[in-house]
């Protein structure tokens, strides 16, 4: 795995393990020669988890939107791409990532990472993806995934490529061993299925 894209959140949050886990990352990112794609920011766990891999020795990919790149775009980066919308930027670091890793974050975190869930339930995306679940900050989310299931809107196949984790390198090495589940999203179509 070359590259590895980072979702997380612009503020650092409330707990210090966030920050600590973030700081983490970034050097583990570092010392296993794989480069950071990231949304580009100065700010928040972003900002942490960019420095953390850059003070390292590692190389940090920003990419973030023009209309907001003068307030927060970090100046140090590797290489910042400068594009011209939100859904460019997410392009964008899919493109350049083998996977994705997810810290705590708020809507813009969790939108980030549920188009790549989305995208590999309908086969669209190959690529792993998973939480850190720092301090248990997902377990809410993942409360509400098992509900989803259990009103049969989720299979239970598409909730089980989740990787979860609390420790950076137990997830990396989950990465290494991930496999790609084969499960057709519509293999149980219904004669209403056009209404969602």
């Amino acid at each position: 795995m070359n590259r590895i894209c980072v979702f997380c959140g612009s503020s650092p949050g409330l707990l210090p393990e966030y920050t600590e886990t973030a700081n983490l990352l970034g050097k583990e990112l570092a010392s296993r020669n794989i480069e950071l794609v990231f949304g580009g920011s100065d700010v928040g766990l972003m900002r942490q988890v960019a420095n953390a891999t850059l003070e390292n020795g590692g190389k940090v990919i920003g990419a973030i939107p023009k209309s907001f790149a003068k307030k927060v775009a970090h100046k140090n980066l590797s290489q910042l791409h400068v594009v011209n919308s939100m859904h460019d930027r997410k392009k964008m670091m899919h493109d350049l990532s083998d996977g994705f890793i997810v810290l705590p974050g708020a809507f813009g975190t969790l939108e980030e990472i549920l188009e790549i869930v989305a995208w590999t339930q309908l086969g669209l995306n190959t690529k792993p993806f998973g939480f850190l679940n720092v301090c248990g900050y997902y377990d809410k989310f993942f409360e509400f995934a098992d509900h989803a299931v259990n009103q049969q809107f989720l299979k239970q196949e598409h909730l089980d490529m989740f990787l979860i984790e609390i420790s950076v390198e137990k997830i990396l090495e989950k990465f290494d061993e991930f496999n790609v589940p084969v499960v057709d999203k519509w293999s149980d179509k219904k004669e209403d299925i056009a209404g969602g």
